[in-house]
């Protein structure tokens, strides 16, 4: 009898008991570990993981900016949601639209020096965050266990990621 190779079993419909086990401690520590951080980051710098995500894709933007399509693409928001969080954003100060002068009807994101300075000031706190809640509670092993199973799920649920 030859045993399959993990996420690759056939012939089975459904999971089995302790494979929903595992399913569901890990979705839970997931939205456990997701609501710790995001706590942390909202207590510690005042944005949320919305505003962190947006102001991280910029800060690594060239010239600190992207173009609107660009950046739902990038932090794999739909186009609506990401109008209606960067016009928050843009309220507070975080970032400023304008019109994108080789696209018809496109917009570009800036970065504002606000911005950057609200960015700068939570990423050591959140990336302490990261390390005391994520990192230190692995042992060296399972932390790389840990990115290769990230690994497979990201090529199974979408195999371009992997190119």
């Amino acid at each position: 009898m030859t045993r399959a190779t993990p996420g690759r079993r056939r012939g089975r419909q459904l999971p089995t008991a302790e494979e929903l086990r595992v399913w569901r401690d890990f979705i839970e520590t997931t939205g456990a570990l997701k609501r710790q951080l995001a706590s942390r980051l909202q207590v510690e710098s005042s944005l949320s993981p919305a505003d962190y995500a947006v102001l991280l894709a910029l800060s690594e933007a060239q010239d600190r900016q992207m173009r609107s399509s660009e950046l739902a693409t990038h932090i794999g928001w739909e186009r609506s949601r990401l109008s209606h969080h960067l016009g928050r954003m843009e309220r507070r100060g975080l970032i400023r639209r304008q019109e994108c002068p080789t696209v018809p009807r496109g917009s570009e994101v800036l970065l504002t020096p606000a911005g950057a300075e609200a960015f700068q000031g939570s990423t050591v706190p959140h990336l302490r965050a990261i390390r005391e809640l994520f990192v230190d509670a692995l042992t060296p092993e399972q932390l790389v266990a840990a990115g290769e199973i990230a690994k497979a799920l990201r090529a199974k649920l979408d195999p371009r990621d992997e190119e």
